[in-house]
């Protein structure tokens, strides 16, 4: 039944970490343009901070992100002192003679553990010369353990941070090579400890399914070695296999990828085995411990989603630094140059490195209000997101006489105006988005597996 499901309702669709999604952002949001949000944000409301390092000492072979492989740090010294300019000109774009809060920072990449110790702390200190971080904000950075150094764990402590993000991905040797990304679980063990041996308690791990040579034993075990590490979150993501983008994808063995009927079962071996360690299940791709913050905020309807996934930060802007890095102001999106050489030239000629985005329509919030609660709580409530737009949702008819389609299936539960997916469907979220996405018969992108 849930191969068939899978067969059935897998299209390729956005994973909808934002909407509109990014496909459709558009040159007619520039700098002119983003300089001219961010002048106008509220000093009342907290901001968010991301910041990426597109640099890697060593290219995993499933990666999707905007990097670049380097062992001489002089390309990421020189990207240092960039980012240092775009942090003092973009901050200095905010209204003037107001003092802005920070709830949240989160470090991406590429790998921010290939950063000199002293860099973070300079990265640091240029975000604190212009705002306020909060005592309770989330500083938290995504780790690659095997460039992880004592000197640049000390330096987190001394910068506030509280949360990391280990990449794990799985254990197994054979998958390891296979996707060159090897590393023992005594060395992510030892990292996590001398985090925590620091006073970072904070600690999620990221794993990932159809991977080359991955059997449903094998990440069995790769759970159950994860689980001992205690972490307070874990990701859990299907691998795309989308070598039309990514160049290095095709170094992976394409023979041994898993197809679609065991890419199913890896799926469900993993939240069956979380789910007996005790694991909340998280929207789509998450989990958490019992007592963390994101499932109490699950529990309490505070969850969101943003370019990094399912998050606790609820704040209205979130401002990005670096190649590739979007902001998400109340007034739309607008997403940094890709290409770290024309980031690089325009943050250093003084100019915002906006490439493209776009701004958002009355419209646009709404239906992203109703994504946002199907991805987070497997649920909406379309006459209550309706009336707090000040509309009636009977006009989302056509959306839900398509929903109730999925309802044979078992996947969802439509009553009136009410929405619920049942956890058969959870792993098919996505296909019920798509029914209240009006630009989706228009992408002219290509996305990944549904599942």
């Amino acid at each position: 039944m849930q191969l068939a499901l899978y067969e059935k309702y897998d299209l390729r669709l956005p994973r909808y970490t934002s909407y509109p999604t990014a496909p459709h952002f558009h040159a007619g949001v520039n700098g002119e343009v983003f300089e001219g949000w961010l002048g106008d944000l509220d000093p009342a409301q907290p901001l968010s901070l991301y910041l990426h390092v597109p640099y890697c000492e060593e290219m995993c072979w499933f990666c999707g992100c905007n990097t670049k492989i380097t062992k001489n740090y002089k390309p990421v010294n020189g990207y240092v002192s960039a980012l240092l300019t775009e942090i003092e000109g973009t901050l200095g774009k905010l209204p003037k003679d107001e003092t802005f809060t920070v709830s949240h920072i989160h470090f991406g990449g590429g790998s921010p553990t290939i950063l000199k110790a002293e860099d973070l702390r300079a990265i640091m200190a240029a975000i604190r010369a212009r705002l306020q971080i909060l005592d309770d904000a989330e500083i938290a950075i995504e780790m690659d353990p095997r460039t992880a150094t004592d000197d640049f764990m000390e330096a987190m402590v001394e910068c506030g941070f509280n949360r990391a993000s280990i990449g794990i991905q799985d254990f197994n040797q054979q998958v390891q090579t296979a996707v060159n990304r090897v590393q023992s679980m005594q060395l992510v063990r030892d990292v996590i400890a001398k985090l925590r041996s620091h006073g970072i308690a904070g600690i999620n791990v990221d794993l990932m399914y159809g991977l080359p040579f991955q059997t449903v034993e094998s990440l069995r075990e790769t759970v159950d070695q994860t689980v001992e590490l205690c972490p307070d979150r874990l990701s859990v993501f299907g691998y795309a296999h989308v070598p039309w983008m990514k160049k290095h994808q095709q170094l992976i063995p394409t023979e041994a990828l898993p197809n679609t009927e065991e890419r199913w079962a890896q799926y469900e071996e993993i939240q069956n085995r979380l789910a007996k360690h005790g694991f909340v299940a998280i929207g789509l791709d998450h989990f958490a411990h019992q007592a963390d913050s994101m499932a109490r905020a699950l529990s309490d309807g505070l969850l969101h989603r943003n370019f990094q996934g399912y998050t606790t930060d609820r704040a209205e802007s979130l401002i990005g630094f670096g190649p590739s890095a979007i902001s998400s102001l109340p007034q739309g999106y607008a997403q940094n140059d890709p290409a770290l050489a024309r980031w690089q030239r325009a943050v250093e000629d003084g100019k915002c490195a906006i490439e493209k985005g776009i701004a958002l329509t009355d419209e646009d919030k709404l239906r992203r209000d109703i994504i946002n609660e199907l991805m987070c709580n497997l649920a909406v409530d379309l006459d209550e997101v309706c009336a707090s737009h000040g509309i009636s949702a009977d006009r989302f008819a056509p959306e839900i006489e398509r929903i109730k389609a999925m309802t044979q299936d078992g996947i969802v539960e439509v009553q009136g105006n009410y929405i619920k997916l049942s956890e058969l469907g959870r792993p098919l979220i996505r296909a019920v988005c798509a029914a209240f996405d009006t630009y989706l018969n228009h992408a002219h992108g290509r996305h990944s597996q549904a599942v």
